[in-house]
């Protein structure tokens, strides 16, 4: 959430919660409220993967809302979507649009008189290949690919904010990317839901690697492309090869791990197992030995024990991931998991710090061995950039963002890498 989220008065702004698939969302939506030619609206896009997120939702709607009196809010997002009785409720709040429906132009026309228009997202059978011009953030971009999961983990509510799995045509993804590149973008993410589902919904079932291999093959300008998380247990032959042979594919992958417990994995409903996810890190290794993985994890799951906290905590080191994302275990309302045994959840803010302490220690190790080689920055803003890792960096010179800098990393501040441009 933004430190300050006050807003000019006219222009319609967007406040964005969660994933980068509701970054690239809220980009659609920005266009459609301009061309529309919106004033005084400001729209929070939001997120439904905790229950914090969801609380830090309304908080910043109800500051929002003293800090711009006169402005028109606009709640949608995933949260909206499986709750929009909730949010039409607050005073605050003018009107509730699904996700769906936010992505519609005729969405932003004049008001509405309904002030609650979402459709049963289960009913939505294709995604729209939204072209968007560019981002607030000028680093880098980000395209949506596809929208919605049909898997059911017990711990999770997103597959009914989101609907059924559903996924871009390539053509559309190469137009996007092509006017992204055009405008000057450098680097490009993939975003999706279940971003490894790609495919089996369009017209001769392409895989998720077909899809990049063609994508990159028809823009041979775009110098870097980047994959939000993935599911270890469904990458494609296509994909394995773009991993082993494929410069611009970004070496860091982000994995949709949540475990490194074969029972708490199996009690959650993922599809893979621990010895999957070590196998899948080492393969990815064997082929391209500098790659470096990120990984979501929830801590504190119900009945999740100790020893079996310690299989997850040993999963750090024997898979060598780096940057973790780490959540503590919070129910959710009409998940099975919210019906489970609750009994650990004294342990789930301890567990959560162990696991970020190893998340930490990782990194240290990470950058020290980073320290006397070269890189190619993308800069982000002044003179912090990423790596090719994904590693903060800082130049110690201002470029515009979007800019690549070949680097020599010559040490460590505060925990990130330092670097004299060459």
């Amino acid at each position: 959430m933004p430190d300050d989220v006050k807003m000019p008065a006219k222009t319609p702004e967007i406040v964005t919660f969660g994933c980068r698939l509701n970054t690239y969302e809220s980009e659609v939506m920005r266009s459609h409220a301009r061309n529309a030619g919106l004033e005084n609206v400001v729209i929070v896009n939001t997120c439904a993967v905790t229950s914090e997120a969801e609380r830090q939702a309304r908080q910043t709607i109800r500051k929002l809302k003293r800090e711009n009196p006169d402005a028109r809010i606009v709640v949608t997002g995933c949260a909206a979507q499986i709750a929009p009785a909730k949010y039409a409720e607050m005073p605050e709040v003018d009107q509730v649009l699904g996700n769906q429906e936010k992505l519609q132009p005729e969405s932003w026309g004049l008001p509405s008189a309904e002030k609650v228009l979402v459709n049963d997202i289960m009913s939505v059978k294709e995604t729209a290949g939204h072209l968007i011009g560019g981002f607030e953030d000028r680093a880098r971009a980000f395209v949506q690919v596809q929208q919605g999961c049909d898997h059911r983990c017990t711990f999770c509510i997103i597959p009914y904010g989101r609907g059924p799995s559903r996924s871009v045509p390539i053509g559309a993804v190469v137009e996007q990317v092509q006017a992204l590149v055009a405008a000057g973008y450098t680097e490009v993410v993939l975003s999706g839901v279940d971003v490894t589902s790609y495919g089996p919904d369009l017209p001769g079932s392409p895989t998720l690697g077909q899809m990049i291999r063609r994508l990159l093959a028809m823009v041979p300008e775009l110098p870097r492309l980047r994959l939000s998380s993935l599911d270890c247990i469904e990458i494609d032959d296509d994909l394995w090869r773009l991993i082993e042979t494929e410069p611009r594919l970004m070496p860091h992958l982000h994995l949709s791990l949540q475990a490194g417990d074969d029972l708490i994995l199996k009690r959650m409903k993922r599809r893979h197992s621990r010895a999957d996810a070590v196998a899948f890190c080492a393969k990815v290794r064997e082929r391209r030995p500098d790659f470096v993985f990120g990984a979501d994890f929830i801590a504190g799951f119900p009945t999740e024990d100790e020893a079996m906290f310690e299989n997850t905590l040993r999963l750090v080191e024997e898979c060598g991931l780096t940057w973790l994302h780490v959540f503590p275990y919070s129910p959710r309302p009409g998940t099975p998991a919210a019906k489970m045994p609750q009994d650990n959840s004294r342990f789930r803010k301890d567990r959560a710090a162990r696991l970020r302490a190893a998340g930490d220690s990782a990194v240290a190790r990470y950058l020290d061995s980073q320290v006397g080689r070269t890189a190619t920055v993308l800069v982000e803003k002044d003179d912090l950039g990423r790596t090719e890792h994904f590693a903060e960096i800082r130049l110690g010179r201002t470029y515009p963002p979007g800019t690549l800098v070949r680097t020599h990393i010559d040490g460590i501040d505060g925990g990130v890498l330092r670097g004299t441009p060459l």
